[in-house]
């Protein structure tokens, strides 16, 4: 083998710039990132555990809403909805306290996690009575009983304010149970949902053009 022609052979080898590097290190950094994260966060819903994530556009409307009505120092319970809770860990000031009550606990890497069951509804941990300027619930199964065992949680948190979002045929027994109405805004999933879903508020809305007069 001819030592001086490998030599030279490596030579003409292209090499990227210094800059070029420094970018490409920060890209792979940012995708390790982003990786990570959504691992962490377990955003990979679970079918078995009826799960079926908000549209970005969906989870960004609910959570301005949610943010304007709770105010800068406010305290919001998300209740069945992690991808609105993950929507507002982006937009939310540092001043404002936000709480995951879910019962799959690969959400759990969240300090603000809190185990819940729809089915024992008022086991909250240490959570404490009507001190939640807003909660928002997403019941995971579109039931009677799982509705109204829900509204029991939501009841118990609430200070007053509450968006309930669901499938429009449990429209009556949620006025019945919360005090709430059908806003004009349409939720919208991820993944398509064979039934009508809507959204439901005991307030005056903004960004879900409805007004609760």
């Amino acid at each position: 083998m001819d030592v001086d022609k490998m030599s030279d052979s490596d030579d003409d080898v292209p090499r990227l710039s210094a800059e070029t590097m420094a970018a490409l290190q920060e890209f792979y950094k940012s995708q390790e990132l982003t990786e990570a994260s959504d691992v962490q966060s377990g955003i990979s819903e679970n079918w078995n555990l009826s799960q079926f994530w908000y549209t970005d556009a969906t989870a960004e409307a609910l959570a301005k809403e949610t943010l304007r009505a709770a105010g800068s120092t406010g305290r919001i319970a998300c209740v069945s909805c992690p991808s609105l809770y993950k929507k507002l860990q982006q937009l939310k000031p540092a001043t404002c306290t936000t709480v995951l009550l879910e019962f799959d606990k690969r959400f759990s890497v969240y300090k603000d996690f809190v185990f819940y069951d729809f089915n024992t509804p008022l086991e909250l941990a240490n959570l404490q009575k009507n001190t939640f300027e807003v909660v928002v619930a997403d019941p995971p199964y579109l039931s009677e009983e799982c509705l109204s065992k829900t509204a029991q949680t939501v009841r118990f948190l609430s200070s007053g304010k509450v968006i309930l979002c669901t499938g429009a045929v449990m429209e009556d027994l949620a006025a019945d149970l919360l005090g709430v109405t059908m806003c004009s805004f349409v939720p919208s999933h991820a993944r398509n949902l064979a039934n009508v879903f809507r959204c439901f508020t005991n307030f005056d809305t903004h960004y879900l053009n409805q007004g609760n007069s």
